[in-house]
């Protein structure tokens, strides 16, 4: 499993968010992004795979980038958040699980197991 996760629940309708771009970047010491996965969430609303299993992240800044607008517009929905990021710190190498619960005018997230 990779060592983040996350999954998005669309709250609105109640149902998991299928089809949903995401890319995980590293800040750098320099304070510039550095793109290590991307990809879209399953039928379920997750993404297991984000990275493979073997990679280990350092202790740092990373951040989640949620192509909202995308999913929304496949739904007829015009919402207010075209993108959602959620920037977090690791401070070990354990697993990270970092959720979603979304609808077109709001968002919320914490940090899961």
């Amino acid at each position: 499993m990779s060592q983040i996760t996350t999954h998005i629940l669309d709250t609105t309708l109640g149902k998991p968010a299928q089809g949903v771009s995401i890319v995980l970047e590293q800040q750098t010491t320099d304070n510039k992004w550095l793109q290590m996965g991307e990809g879209k969430t399953n039928s379920d609303g997750r993404l297991p795979n984000l990275l493979s299993s073997e990679i280990k992240l350092n202790i740092g800044t990373y951040r989640l980038i949620f192509d909202t607008a995308s999913y929304f517009k496949t739904l007829g929905i015009k919402g207010f958040y075209p993108s959602v990021t959620i920037a977090f710190e690791l401070s070990d190498d354990s697993h990270y699980h970092v959720p979603l619960l979304l609808n077109p005018f709001g968002y919320s997230t914490y940090r899961g197991s």
